[in-house]
């Protein structure tokens, strides 16, 4: 229902009625008067305006209202509501509460949006609930007489005849149109267009997606030969599943009597079931007060009735839990009705005891709680021997890890997990080095407290989820689930190394020791657990004969793999601080109107002295994992700058460069002014300098990102949304971001050519919402002539591909500015 009731006075005009309206999107206004409500005025009212008369529109409401106000309990069913809407003939009820004050108002839209799905499967298909014979009027009739027309007919709503599509006039327009009075217009010029529509074969459900999603009230129904034949909105839902609520009456009224019949034998067996229980049962008032106890009570705690009624069961606390756990007892017992948990209580002996207690809420059919029930076990002694099994089951006595059948389970856990998320897991075998030297030579109480110090020094150094296990004598083994790659399980080993070979200081005995690591990775070096631990122990072996004090991978390749990942980062370093190697090309962006580059975007690449030219696909992912992305980022900002400035000078028309954005550059501090200072340094206007960036980098933190495209914007340099459509594609936030140009992923452009594929639409609807945005639309990925000649049935400005152009060096895409200019 529309909470916050919109409300005016008997003498309120018409127009800043309607104007309330509009602008809070409401469907009727309460009229007042002395706090009571004398009227209503609705949209379906708006019929009742004479357009063509101006002053009409500034009478008093009370003289335009519906009265009196048909009204309805707010504590009554959803589908009562339904059914006296139909029987009183209203669309709009005035919810009230037991005091006769109104809370809202229900209409037959919020009752349709509530009523759940089964409605809509039951009916099916569309024919089952359209309207039929919708009033058709021509786009050249003036307003005055269409509104005359659905008023005499009955209509809600009126399909419009433009020149190539179908538009609606409905009573919510008139209820504008009466707000600013836009005179006895032709409603062509009125009407809402395009008007979606719909088969009449199609799911019902899907009619009512439809509405919802475009957030519309009507959709016209087409037939088999493409043909008006209907119109559908959330009333005619309403109407056809009416005899749906009526047969679920009638079922309910039968298993009531049902139940009733059957009451008096659950009733004795419940006695029956509680007297011989051997859980404690108890239930008290509502203000906790006992009123009944089972045997079973009386012989776990001690108490007899006489002893406890009346009383709360407070008489049962031991002090061992705060007011703090009781207070998210009840806390959790009012949110949900039920609580369920270990609680320490004391007999009357004053025995402690460990119960594990159900709390239920027992309420009456208007949902007040009218009793508590309890029931208990005492689990005292369970939970003793539980643990002290658990704890010599699967964990190590000195260093308190888990042990060996522990970690086979977790690791087991751990393999499931990674099977489903597709995601690798490590597993490290650590032994450290010379141990037993130092069990030797000072003894074994020593050898104990370095095995617990290690331990504790290398658990640090894991992550949260990570497991540290103990085989035995001087043999760990971490596990590692969720890594990225290998690479983070290197790292995680060499911290593990680090932090071992640090100096200990044990019983006035400073020393040294060091650690062997073999590392093995699901699933590449196995599927389960004792296939990773045996090979993470031969990776293990290996370190210690090269050497100690390091680890080896279980795979000779992936230790060949991690060296170069290493001599590339290097290599990668030295090229960004010297600049040698790295080199910007510029693929065009094309007007698809006059073929004419109009933009260019700048894409990094790396001139390797030995490997040749490296992919962006590679270094630049190296570049964000070690940290590099912000020099990079730099480089590619300066030598952008830097073929402008050449370009400027021999006097070529530059076109507008876009540059990528990574989320380190964009959330760094100060990254605005620190590019206004170059640009202002270079002499360059900010309308050259386009930043590309994807949906998902604002996707945390909207507002502060919003804030600085702002700024960007301000400043006069130009927003593009790279890869719109496979992100986050949040609508409420995009009408806020400063953009200029939206970029249609390459994913859709692709499927153009695959009958199969829904992307048509797609484009179709992105390029629509874009140019009511007023945002120039790129499509980018394009590779051939029957792309090129697909597009043009959508609303794209802008091609990007290598149909259109390579990307190039800069010396030879200025040659094309170059051609481009003479031919102008």
């Amino acid at each position: 229902m529309q909470t916050g009731i919109l409300q005016c006075a008997p003498d309120t005009p018409l127009c800043e009625a309607a104007r309330r309206m509009a602008e809070r999107h409401c469907s009727s206004i309460l009229v007042m008067e002395n706090e009571r409500a004398v009227g209503i005025w609705t949209e379906h009212d708006a019929l009742n305006i004479d357009f063509g008369d101006f002053d009409a529109v500034r009478q008093p409401i009370s003289q335009r209202m519906s009265q009196p106000v048909a009204s309805i309990y707010a504590h009554l069913p959803l589908g009562e509501a339904a059914l006296q809407i139909q029987a009183l003939g209203r669309r709009h009820l005035l919810v009230i509460d037991t005091d006769d004050i109104p809370v809202g108002i229900l209409s037959q839209t919020d009752i349709a949006l509530n009523q759940g799905l089964e409605p809509y499967l039951r009916l099916r298909e569309v024919h089952a609930a359209m309207r039929p014979a919708p009033l058709v009027l021509p786009g050249d009739m003036l307003l005055a007489t269409a509104a005359h027309e659905m008023h005499l007919q009955e209509h809600d709503a009126a399909v419009v005849l433009l020149d190539n599509v179908l538009g609606i006039l409905t009573e919510r327009d008139l209820v504008r149109f009466i707000a600013r009075h836009p005179g006895n217009t032709p409603i062509a010029e009125l009407a809402s267009q395009p008007l979606l529509t719909i088969d009449e074969k199609a799911a019902l459900i899907h009619a009512r997606d439809l509405l919802i999603d475009h957030r519309i009230r009507h959709l016209a129904v087409l037939d088999p030969q493409g043909n008006v034949s209907g119109l559908l909105g959330f009333r005619d839902m309403l109407a056809g599943a009416e005899h749906l609520y009526l047969q679920d009456l009638r079922q309910a009224l039968e298993q009531r009597d049902s139940a009733l019949a059957t009451s008096r034998q659950h009733l004795q067996l419940a006695e029956r079931v509680i007297d011989s229980s051997l859980e404690g049962i108890i239930i008290t008032d509502p203000a906790t007060r006992i009123e009944f106890i089972n045997p079973a009570f009386t012989h776990m705690t001690g108490y007899a009735l006489e002893d406890v009624v009346g009383k709360t069961p407070r008489i049962l606390s031991s002090g061992r839990q705060d007011d703090a756990f009781y207070q998210q007892m009840w806390d959790t017992l009012k949110a949900h009705g039920y609580w369920r948990g270990e609680v320490w209580n004391r007999k009357k002996t004053g025995e402690l005891y460990l119960e594990l207690l159900t709390i239920t809420a027992i309420t009456n059919d208007d949902g007040e709680t009218q009793h508590y029930a309890g029931l208990f076990t005492d689990i005292t002694h369970i939970r003793e021997n539980e643990q002290q099994i658990r704890h010599l089951a699967y964990y190590d006595v000195l260093t308190r890890l888990p042990n060996r059948r522990l970690l086979e389970d977790r690791i087991t856990l751990a393999i499931r997990h990674a099977h489903r998320s597709d995601e690798p897991l490590a597993v490290i075998f650590i032994d450290l080095d010379h141990f037993k030297q130092v069990n030797d030579t000072l003894g074994h109480a020593v050898g104990d407290e370095l095995l617990l110090q290690a331990s504790e020094r290398m658990q640090e150094k894991l992550r949260e989820d990570d497991t540290l296990a103990r085989l035995g004598g001087d043999e760990f083994i971490a596990l590692l689930p969720g890594i990225g790659d290998f690479s983070e399980a290197t790292r995680i080993a060499q911290r593990l190394i680090d932090t071992v070979s640090a100096p200990y200081c044990i019983n006035t005995h400073t020393f040294r020791i060091g650690c062997s690591l073999g590392v093995s990775l699901y699933p590449d070096d196995g599927d389960d657990s004792e296939t990773l631990i045996q090979n993470a122990d031969a990776a293990m072996y290996r370190a210690k004969k090269e050497g100690r004090n390091t680890y080896r991978l279980y795979r000779s390749e992936m230790d060949l793999a991690v060296q170069n990942h290493l001599t590339l980062e290097t290599e990668l370093r030295t090229m960004l601080d010297t600049g040698d190697g790295l080199f910007m090309v510029y693929q065009p962006l094309v007007s698809r109107e006059t073929g004419l580059t109009v933009s260019a975007e700048a894409l990094v690449r790396w001139q390797h002295p030995t490997r040749g030219v490296i992919p962006p696909g590679e270094f630049i992912p190296l570049a964000e994992r070690s940290g590099l992305i912000l020099s990079l980022g730099e480089r590619v900002l300066d030598n952008v700058i830097s073929d402008i400035l050449r370009w400027q000078q021999q006097g070529l028309e530059i076109v507008p460069i876009a540059i990528n954005l990574s989320a380190a550059q964009f959330w760094q501090s100060g990254f605005v002014q620190h590019v206004e200072r170059k640009l202002a340094d270079a002499s360059i206007c900010p309308e050259l300098i386009t930043f590309e960036l994807t949906e998902s980098l604002l996707l945390n933190k909207q507002a502060q990102g919003i804030e600085i495209l702002t700024h960007l914007s301000e400043l006069g340099c130009r927003i593009a949304l790279d890869d719109f459509g496979t992100g986050y594609s949040s609508l409420s936030y995009l009408q806020h971001i400063p953009a200029h140009s939206l970029k249609i992923d390459r994913s859709f452009i692709e499927a153009l050519d695959d009958p199969n594929q829904s992307s048509r639409p797609i484009i179709a609807a992105i390029a629509s919402m874009a140019q009511e945005l007023g945002l120039t639309v790129i499509a980018e990925g394009v590779e051939s002539e029957e792309q090129w000649a697909m597009l043009g049935n959508y609303a794209i400005d802008t091609i990007q591909g290598f149909y259109t152009g390579y990307p190039v060096e800069a010396d030879t895409f200025s040659m094309g500015l170059t051609s481009q200019l003479s031919q102008a």
